[in-house]
Parts: structure tokens; sequence; C-alpha cells
């Protein structure tokens, strides 16, 4: 998606710059051309030096240098670039950005361009959720600068909380998402479902899972990104909706069930949620009461509708594609491929959930892919790019010629 584009990466000061360096390797990767503009304080953490082997282009630092001056240097900077990437966004700069300063090289190329901006932020905690900061981010959003992150972390403060800069990978989603021209899946219709399901054991209490919701959300603002239109069918999630999608909010899997049988005829399913198999098979109408001496009430469950399973049946209403995952803590691969089989969906994605992985909650995830072709293993990806990567698969899928499908 990136091949030929040109970004042009600001490194402002602060610690986080460091991952600056990875993320022009992922770009360059990606073939995109990167030029780096590295600001005083940002040069105390990188060195230009290191920054031009990557970038395999000039550093560009001074705004009155004479040579590239002689040319309107900070102009043709601005000019030539398809994406203006500032990362790290310290406070600093995004004070000097929602000012209109132009008192160096960095900020003068931001204020003098007319292409996209994209702000990465880094910074402390406190200052982060300081009004002076937040003003300036409304102040810049409102303009129309795009920002990624930031997400909750421990900083090199040793404090934890909002302010941590977001990773490499998932500033490369977002940078793909902007200058992305395509739309494959324009006029397809998708159905995601996302997060736990919760069923009630009375008024005050239920069964749920660990299941946080980012990976399904990251997967339907992919969808979304590629040109679909998306219904993304929830369960409690503390993540924000994504853009661009309709979101239908449920508890229990039986209200997930009936949100995606009301959504209507999709091309593609991804069942991402993590679904209670069982749920009360009588609900308590008050709570249920502890009593001095007395043993712990029996739980008496029963079965949930199995929603991948219904989604999966032949019919009229069948997705041309539907996709389950598979959350595993033991035989990853060999437990997906039975569960495909027995589902009757086309692909399933298998990650590993088990104790110590991060899984649940975390940011990154390591899948594969298992279609009727075999099994596909993917590195390690933040859930970003898991999506990014899902989606792509999904509109490949979708959109070539039926007579490559039926060669497969």
């Amino acid at each position: 998606m990136l091949k030929g584009k040109r970004i042009l990466l600001v490194i402002a000061g602060g610690i986080a710059a460091f991952k600056s360096q990875e993320l022009v390797r992922l770009l360059r990767k990606h073939e995109a051309a990167v030029r780096c503009v590295l600001t005083d304080a940002g040069a105390r953490f990188v060195t230009p030096l290191a920054l031009q082997a990557l970038s395999e282009d000039k550093v560009y630092s001074d705004l009155f240098s004479l040579t590239d001056e002689s040319e309107m240097g900070h102009i043709q900077l601005s000019r030539d670039a398809d994406l203006l990437v500032v990362a790290p966004a310290t406070a600093n700069i995004l004070a000097r950005m929602a000012a209109g300063l132009a008192d160096d090289l960095a900020t003068t190329v931001l204020l003098a361009t007319d292409k996209p901006v994209l702000a990465a932020p880094a910074m402390n905690v406190r200052m982060w959720t300081h009004a002076a900061t937040q003003a300036n981010v409304e102040t810049l959003k409102a303009r129309g600068i795009h920002f990624v992150g930031p997400n909750d972390g421990v900083m090199a403060c040793n404090e934890y909380g909002p302010g941590r800069m977001s990773e490499p990978e998932e500033i490369v989603s977002a940078i793909e998402a902007l200058l992305m021209t395509e739309k494959p899946l324009a006029g397809r219709r998708a159905l995601v479902t996302s997060g736990p399901t919760r069923e009630a054991i009375d008024p005050v209490r239920y069964i749920s899972n660990h299941s946080s919701g980012k990976q399904g959300h990251a997967i339907a603002a992919a969808l979304a990104q590629l040109g679909a239109e998306v219904t993304l069918v929830s369960g409690p999630v503390s993540v924000p909706d994504p853009a661009g999608v309709t979101v239908v909010k449920i508890e229990s899997a039986e209200q997930m069930l009936a949100a995606c049988q009301a959504a209507g005829k999709v091309d593609v399913a991804v069942c991402a949620a993590a679904v209670a198999d069982w749920k009360m098979a009588r609900t308590a109408s008050a709570k249920i009461k502890k009593k001095p001496g007395a043993a712990p009430p029996a739980l008496e469950l029963a079965p949930n509708p199995d929603i991948l399973a219904t989604l999966s049946k032949p019919g009229a209403r069948r997705p041309a594609l539907v996709v389950g995952f598979a959350a595993e803590t033991e035989n990853l691969v060999a437990n997906a491929i039975e569960k495909r089989g027995k589902k009757g969906c086309d692909w399933i994605v298998a990650n590993d959930v088990s104790t110590g992985t991060g899984t649940f909650g975390g940011e990154r995830n390591t899948v594969h892919l298992i279609t009727a072709q075999g099994v596909q293993q993917w590195p390690t990806l933040s859930k970003e790019r898991v999506a990014m990567q899902l989606a792509g698969a999904i509109a490949l899928h979708l959109t070539r010629p039926r007579s490559a499908e039926a060669a497969e």
C-alpha cells in the first residue's frame, strides 16, 4: 500500500524518538520514500547519521541552510511529501503547531504544508492530561490534523498511563489508512463481532471472559478503511468505537446472535468476539444472597447459541466468506483446524490466549490463518497490523476473479 509514497517524518525531542528509527525501517520495508526532519532536541536522542542510513536520504535540520534555502527548501520539503508525520509529537511541538509558530525547520515545514499531517503524541502522562495539551490537541484536530495514540503504558519516568507513543507498526497502519486511495471493498457489506459477552447469573453477577475487544474493533476499522460498509456487534468493552462503523452494543450471546441476524445480508462475517459457551439455565430475578454457614449455590448451565456455526450454515443469507476465531490455550493449530470443520466456516484465525501470552487485553497478537489451502503462520504483530493484514486478505478473496477461486 505504501510503495512509492513519500513520507516526511518530523522527529521531535523526546525519549520516544528512538522508536522513530524503527518507524523509518518499517516504512522503507514497505517501499515508501522517507525524508527526516530532525529538531535540535530530537538530535539529543537519535543521530542524523543513523536516520540517514535507514532512510537512504539526507536528514534535514537547519532552517537557514544556504544550500537548501536557495531553493526555498522548507516549502519544497512539504510539497514533495504525500504525508507529514510527527513522531514523537511532544507537548512542546504540539503547542507550537497549535500556536502557528515557525521558529525552526520542523514547525516551518508543518506551517507551510497543504498535505495531510499525522501526529503520534509522546509525553509524560501528566503532560498529556494537562488542560493546555488537551486544548492544543482539540485545536489541531479541528484544523484537520490526524492523531494516532497515545497508548497507555509505563513511561521512561516510571509513571503509568496515557502518553506512551504508539508502536511503529501502529503508526504504519495509520499512515496506510490515511494514504489509501483505492477502496477494494467499496460496495461490500461486512459484519464483525467483538469483545466478550456477559451471561447474567442474577441482576448483579454474570459469567464472562477477559476479551478486551481490541482485535475485533481493529478488524472493523480496517475493513471500513478498505471501503466496506461495516456493522460491528460489540459486547461490553472499554475501547472506543471505530470511526465510520455502525456499532450495535449487546450484552449476551443471544443478543449478539439476534443483532447479527438483524444486520441482513453481508458479503463477509468476521466472528472475533469471545462468546460465552454457556449461560445460566435459569437467571435469578433477585440477587442471590449469601447465607452464613450455607454452601455456595449450584449454578446450572445451559449452552448458548453457536453464532459462528449459525452464520456458516448454507443458504441464501450465508456470507460469501465467514471467518471465525479460535482462542486456544493448547494444541493451537490442531484445535483450530478441528473447529473450522465443525463450524462450517471458511477461515479460522487461531491465536494463543494461554497465561503469559498477553493476548487478552494486550496490544499484540500472534495468529495462524487457517483456510482450505492450509495454515499460514503470521509473525507477532500489533493488533492493528493483524487487522490490516486480515482485511487485505479478505479484500483479495472477495475481489479476485471466480476462475482464480475455482483453481484453488
